[in-house]
């Protein structure tokens, strides 16, 4: 394995997620809206802690109360007048349900003088979540969906009508108070409903679409969860308001401001990949090998949210499934590495933040009798990765704003040492 690539790469890695912090976001957000009356905060997904600190210290004395629902792990210390609360993710379990039940609480009786802060992350879909169904056939739902390799605006038309928070339902239970929502967005395009399921957004999805992602996928649901996604959700809010702040774009953005201090010529190529994960290692393999031989230091960025067909039940995630399959595409190219990762820290349910592989992988791997493509038919990126020192671990990082792949030429092959 290169080691100067594999350095460059845990440079671009830390460069990149400590520009997406949240705290500036969502401090310039505060900056530019009023809040007034008694102010209550709920903060929700794999960034909520990060958001609700900087929140909490400009807000000081003026913060009544308020409440942070986020994942395993990710509290970082106790907040003044904040209840921290952690659940599970990507499947929602009691932990998530009970985090909910006391935001509902905390946000019930209030007048139309007073505030609710929402600050809303990615993750959000399982961690805040008070289910129309019996937990149970929503946590088997959930992984139906993660199985079939449905996208994340598929998964969350049909979790919006099972919840009596997401789709707008949230805010309908503030009301009359206000609710003005900072959003950090973690998928394609922004669009606020489906970030997290917009608990506090009109849902601009429909009965009709959540009905044929079920006949897409053959879905089993119960006569009850199939009544429930004929029931149409609110299309208007008057007490909401909302604004964006994050995204891969800037991600992506910032891992090209650290490729360039590194002597890389950054090739931006999107930030909109929305493909099967094995699907975007093979493409920017490719892509790899067509530079190889040009004598230029180089790197290529995309940034965006992979999907995983399940077909084995082998441990990983997207990340580190679209870099082991990279992995064969760049076989034996000693200038050429690639890395792809999670900006929250996890990928996948692993303790890995994504995964990276060079020219020498696919060798090493061979060498113990191990082959990729049997690897990705039994969705075992983690194992495989583990034997070739390929994981990458960042720990949750404090904010979440999808994912970005960086393939990197060193120029030569000389530049590179095994």
């Amino acid at each position: 394995m290169s080691s100067q690539l594999r350095r460059d790469a845990e440079t671009i890695i830390n460069d990149s997620i400590r520009e997406v912090q949240p705290d500036s976001a969502v401090i310039r957000a505060l900056e530019e809206t009023p809040l007034s009356g008694r102010i209550r905060l709920v903060a929700v997904g794999k960034a909520a802690w990060q958001m609700a600190k900087a929140a909490s210290e400009w807000l000081g004395d003026r913060l009544e109360k308020g409440i942070v629902v986020t994942k395993y792990g990710h509290v970082q210390g106790e907040l003044p007048r904040v209840e921290c609360c952690e659940g599970g993710h990507p499947v929602p379990d009691e932990g998530s349900f009970s985090g909910t039940r006391k935001a509902l609480e905390l946000t019930k009786e209030l007048t139309g003088e007073d505030t609710v802060l929402f600050l809303l992350s990615g993750g959000g879909s399982a961690l805040f979540e008070l289910p129309l169904i019996p937990p149970e056939e929503l946590q088997d739902l959930t992984r139906q969906l993660l199985a079939c390799g449905a996208d994340i605006v598929e998964i969350n038309t049909l979790r919006k009508r099972l919840s009596a928070v997401k789709g707008g339902r949230f805010a309908q239970h503030c009301a009359p108070a206000r609710v003005f929502s900072i959003i950090l967005s973690d998928i394609l395009g922004d669009p606020p409903d489906m970030i997290a399921s917009g608990p506090c957004c009109p849902d601009s999805s429909t009965c009709g679409e959540a009905l044929e992602i079920v006949r897409r996928y053959r879905l089993s649901l119960s006569d009850e969860a199939l009544r429930l996604l004929k029931e149409e959700t609110p299309k208007t809010l008057s007490n909401a308001q909302w604004k964006i702040t994050g995204s891969v774009r800037e991600l992506c953005a910032a891992a090209a401001r650290s490729c360039q201090r590194l002597g890389y010529e950054p090739v931006f190529l999107t930030d909109q990949l929305c493909c099967q994960a094995r699907e975007a290692g093979s493409m920017m393999a490719s892509i790899l090998r067509t530079h190889a031989g040009e004598g230029k230091k180089s790197a290529f960025l995309a940034g965006g949210e992979t999907v995983v067909r399940l077909t084995g039940s082998g441990k990983g995630g997207r990340n580190q499934e679209l870099a082991l399959a990279a992995a064969a595409g760049i076989d034996g190219l000693e200038n050429a590495a690639l890395f792809s990762v999670g900006s929250d820290g996890t990928d996948g349910p692993t303790d890995a933040a994504g995964g990276f592989a060079d020219g020498t992988t696919c060798r090493r791997l061979r060498e113990q009798g191990i082959s990729i493509e049997q690897v990705l038919q039994d969705n075992d990126a983690y194992h495989a990765l583990q034997r070739t020192g390929g994981l990458i671990f960042t720990g949750p990082t404090g904010t979440n704003v999808n994912d970005v792949a960086v393939g990197l030429l060193t120029g030569t092959a000389e530049n590179a040492q095994d």
